[in-house]
């Protein structure tokens, strides 16, 4: 059904560097049948279309532009919100790469704005191991830049889970929290 051609959509880019599939897939459409999935589907089908939006949206500006023009970021906060472990860390890591190497701050206000990270902090505690390390990975992105999404996160709580990551988590969630602790502090006085 549809989480199986969310997921044969995603298997079409992932692994791959050359981005011309991944435009292919935006310019074909399948952006909005995608985030509608995320409203509707059932939990399979909202954690396959989160990790297909999370690999359409590698390392193309034009891609994440559109996934979030068609309505993505309220989807995938609530995901974050109410889904399972996979449909978590699935939405925490479209967040994350929604972020990445975004030099516009909009996408990152709007994602705070939309609720990201309150869930985003509850799945660095609580969260499986890939969990808390995608979590901590879309706290830094979230937090690159801005010093205002910057006190917001510190504000959530972020120190203690944070911090608890560095001392036990797997070596990918010791580098995303690392990262997120140096993005938190940089060329913000308040959070020192």
């Amino acid at each position: 059904g549809k989480a199986e051609a969310a997921r044969a959509l995603a298997n079409l880019t992932a692994g791959i560097n050359d981005g011309d599939n991944r435009v292919a897939i935006v310019c074909a459409g399948a952006v909005d049948p995608l985030v509608q999935l995320l409203r509707t589907g059932d939990a399979e089908g909202k954690a396959e279309a989160a990790r297909a939006l999370t690999i359409i949206a590698v390392s193309n500006v034009d891609s994440k532009v559109a996934i979030v023009r068609a309505g993505a970021v309220e989807p995938l906060v609530q995901l974050l919100r109410d889904g399972n472990a996979k449909g978590k860390a699935e939405s925490a890591r479209a967040l994350a790469n929604l972020t990445a190497g975004v030099n516009d701050g909009d996408t990152r206000v709007a994602i705070v704005h939309a609720g990201a990270v309150d869930p985003l902090v509850q799945l660095l505690r609580t969260g499986d191991v890939e969990g808390k390390a995608r979590a901590a990975l879309a706290l830094t992105n979230l937090a690159a830049n801005n010093v205002e999404n910057k006190v917001v996160i510190a504000r959530a709580g972020v120190v203690g889970p944070l911090v608890q990551l560095l001392r036990d988590g797997n070596a990918k969630g010791k580098a995303m929290a690392a990262r997120a602790v140096t993005n938190l502090v940089s060329n913000n006085a308040d959070n020192k």
